[in-house]
Parts: structure tokens; sequence; C-alpha cells
């Protein structure tokens, strides 16, 4: 399986920054299709100068940050899959921890938004993890279960192509830590454990699921070298086109 690193620049980047910070990244980085995936979650207001900068550049695919479950309708402030698939999107974040942390995401919510997105041909991009209370409670394995079971409600193996999932440990989001390779690889152990009880070993096998925790250019590739870790959804290490190009070379 192909590692993928998808940015998730969050409440960053204006559409003059995106722009820059891409025409630096494609001079830094060969996205080749051929050994990994990258992807570019901006915010709504600079996915189409990412578009623009990327000029379809095979292997990077082009994200948002979030959708709403329907196609249109009286959502002030929303946004729909529909409209992001008009822009050229190529994948939906859905139900990431500061989505559930600060606006009230619950596992119906994620999973009636990763239907809607794949309903309109885009990937979706499922996140789970634990808090740091959860975590020292030592109650990972449960949250992770129930998120990723209620997160994938209602999405048959089929739509599973479509679907990649993000592990996310909240208390090493922001924070400067990070889950050892070893804690990381034991949670996506268990995810992939999981995802043959839910749907079999094909498509268990074949289902990417990223680390997402701090994850930097010095500790992605002992991460990466990890069973059942395919790659990674990077924040703060992704504004940086010279930082989130050197994690994708060293984690490939």
């Amino acid at each position: 399986m192909k590692p993928i690193f998808l940015a998730n620049w969050k409440m960053n980047m204006l559409p003059a920054e995106a722009e820059t910070f891409c025409k630096s990244f494609l001079g830094l980085v060969q996205a080749d299709a051929s050994y990994t995936d990258i992807g570019i979650a901006a915010p709504y207001t600079s996915i189409a100068a990412v578009k623009a900068a990327l000029g379809g550049k095979k292997g990077i695919w082009l994200g948002a940050q979030n959708c709403h479950w329907a196609d249109n309708g009286a959502f002030t402030g929303e946004i729909s899959a529909k409209m992001l698939k008009d822009m050229g999107c190529d994948f939906v974040i859905v139900g990431h921890s500061e989505r559930r942390q600060y606006f009230g995401e619950t596992n119906d919510t994620v999973s009636k938004r990763a239907l809607k997105t794949i309903e309109n041909g885009l990937r979706a991009v499922v996140c789970i993890g634990e808090t740091e209370a959860q975590y020292k409670a030592g109650i990972t394995n449960q949250v992770v279960l129930e998120q990723l079971k209620g997160s994938l409600a209602g999405i048959s193996a089929d739509m599973t192509k479509d679907v990649l999932l993000a592990y996310e440990p909240v208390w090493a989001i922001g924070t400067g830590l990070t889950a050892t390779p070893e804690i990381a690889a034991s949670v996506h152990a268990l995810i992939r454990s999981e995802l043959i009880n839910m749907y079999g070993n094909v498509v268990a096998d074949h289902l990417p699921i990223l680390y997402g925790g701090s994850t930097k250019p010095d500790n992605i590739a002992g991460l990466c070298a990890m069973p059942n870790i395919n790659g990674g959804l990077v924040g703060g290490a992704s504004l940086q086109a010279d930082s989130f190009a050197k994690l994708v070379i060293n984690g490939r």
C-alpha cells in the first residue's frame, strides 16, 4: 500500500499564502503516484487558489476540512460535499478531533457527513481518537472502537474504497507530544482487526489508516515503518512547504 500524507491546514493560509506554499512545495518534492499520494486540505477560501497552483499535478489531491450531510438547504455557514466536488476537491476530512471537541460532532453526524462525501464521488477521511482524559483512564481501545463503528455506520464494504481512516490521539495534537511508534501501531492494529470483523480481510487489508498526532519530519519515518501505519494526517508541520516536503520524503 502506498503511503499517503495529507496536509490539514486548519484555519490557516490566505489564498496568496496558499499559492506561494504550493509553488514552493512542488519545487521541493516530486509528486509521483508510483511511490506516494499527497493531499492538501485547505480552508474553503483557499481551495480555488490551491487548485490553480497545483495545476492538476498527478499524485496530489485537493481536499476540504469538513462538509454538511445535505446537498443544499437552510444551513447557514455550512458547505456541502456537492459544492466541494464542483470546486474540484478529491477528499474531505470528517470527524476531526477539533470538530468533535469544539463543534459538537458525534459519531452519528460524522457518519452522515462521510456518507454524503462518498455519494458525491469524494474520498472521506474519517478521524477517530481518544482524549487525554480517556487515554489516562485506560479506555483508549473502547473509545476508538466505538468511534470507528459509529463513524462508519451505514458505509458498505463497497463504499470503503473511498474511505481513509485517521487515528489521532487528541492528547498528541498541538501539544508537541507524539504517541510512540509502538503505541500508535498497537491502536492501528486494533483498528485493522475491527475492520476485519466489520468488512472482511480484503477490505481491511486495503483500507489506509493514517496517523495524525504531531507528525513531524523527524518522527514520520519511525511511525510509517510500523505495521498498519499507512501515512500521516499532518497539521502544524504542513504549514511550511519545506517542512511538509521533508516529512513526505522521510515518510515514503
